[in-house]
């Protein structure tokens, strides 16, 4: 079953997404294995990123393989705090 992420960075920017991005998606315009969909935007009070893969599996391998070892390594000019999170199996998954 797919499986959705939702983060807000709270206070977050583009600039901090572009440079976060970078970092854990190195191959520009490509999503890492597993992942479906990504779309990012500024929201009320900060950054808010979504994303689904095609498992909670794929999730936790990007999560724990990926995302958290860069986030806790930092990231010149990303994101410099962990963000809000919401999960949830995604019952469909729309083209």
């Amino acid at each position: 079953m797919a499986y959705g992420i939702i983060h807000f960075f709270a206070g977050g920017t583009q600039k901090q997404y572009d440079a976060t991005l970078a970092a854990v998606h190195p191959e520009k315009g490509s999503l890492p294995k597993g992942q479906i969909f990504h779309a990012a935007g500024p929201s009320e009070g900060g950054w808010t990123v979504v994303a689904v893969h095609d498992s909670r599996e794929s999730w936790e391998d990007f999560r724990d393989g990926t995302l958290l070892p860069q986030l806790q390594q930092g990231i010149e000019g990303g994101f410099t705090k962990p963000p809000a999170e919401t999960a949830f199996d995604a019952y469909n998954v729309m083209p």
